[in-house]
């Protein structure tokens, strides 16, 4: 019988261990796949070789892992897409190169993206044309490496231009780019009031990635699955339905830095009932 069953594990809960430490740790809990977090220490811009980066791909073969996905380290800080400062947003542009370099060095399928947040005085009308700007040229930058870039949308604490998954898919639309497309986080979704599992069809075209973690629908906390109120069997069931094959990406939250190998691992079992519990309802 055709499964939905495929989780990566975001390496930022193991912000406090080296990258190998959290590739091992990512194995030992039961997933399939890592999604390669770009922020310091684990792969942030030009901190690592090409000699390190490949044998730290050794090293995620050999643990029977894959590289889901690489999210560079954006959300706030240190980039903003749609700054009024040139300076300012073609470093980020830059800088979201870079992280394509890694990228493709690590074998990553996708690479995610932040809209960003426009600036006190900032029409969004003059953050979406620079957002837009920014976008083409990070997905031509991306096509010869036959990367994928997607957006993920956020709640108003981290963007005020794209905000659900919906408008994500009509960006992504507008500039016509093949290798531009959606990132769902669930999280996100329900803060902004997002239906998860009624979205899901209508963005299933160009969703490139999933992320996955939970809340109580007030902010976007990262909680492991079942600690808040998203239907994650009501998801499941759709992606079921509609033959879904990539990654569910766990994204858990900063709190879990200090002891993640819990959190980590019930996340994976969590996440296995909810998956026996859609394919039988």
């Amino acid at each position: 019988m055709f499964t939905i069953w495929k989780m990566s594990l975001s390496s930022f809960v193991y912000f406090n261990y080296p990258l190998t430490e959290a590739i091992k740790r990512t194995a030992a809990a039961g997933y399939q796949g890592i999604d390669i977090w770009g922020g310091r220490p684990h792969a942030y811009r030009r901190d690592l070789s090409e000699v390190e980066i490949a044998s730290l791909r050794r090293q995620i073969e050999s643990e029977g892992l894959a590289v889901a996905s690489f999210i560079p380290a954006q959300f706030r800080y240190p980039t903003c897409l749609c700054s009024p400062s040139d300076k300012i947003r073609l470093d980020s542009i830059a800088y979201i190169q870079d992280s394509i370099d890694t990228a493709a060095n690590f074998g990553a399928p996708v690479v995610s993206v932040c809209p960003g947040h426009t600036l006190y005085g900032q029409t969004k009308e003059d953050g979406m044309h620079r957002l837009q700007d920014s976008l083409y040229k990070i997905t031509s930058f991306a096509a010869p490496y036959n990367l994928r870039i997607a957006i993920e949308p956020a709640d108003r604490y981290e963007t005020d231009l794209v905000t659900t998954c919906i408008e994500g898919f009509h960006l992504a639309e507008s500039l016509g780019q093949d290798n531009l497309g959606v990132l769902l986080d669930t999280g996100h979704s329900q803060v902004v009031g997002e239906p998860i599992a009624e979205v899901i069809p209508q963005i299933y075209s160009c969703m490139f990635h999933i992320h996955i973690d939970d809340n109580h629908g007030l902010r976007d906390e990262h909680k492991v699955p079942g600690d808040g109120v998203i239907d994650f069997i009501a998801v499941l069931k759709e992606l079921h339905r509609l033959r879904y094959q990539g990654f569910l990406g766990a994204e858990l939250e900063w709190g879990y830095t200090v002891d993640p190998d819990p959190p980590v691992r019930l996340t994976v079992e969590r996440m296995r009932s909810f998956a026996e519990q859609a394919l039988i309802e």
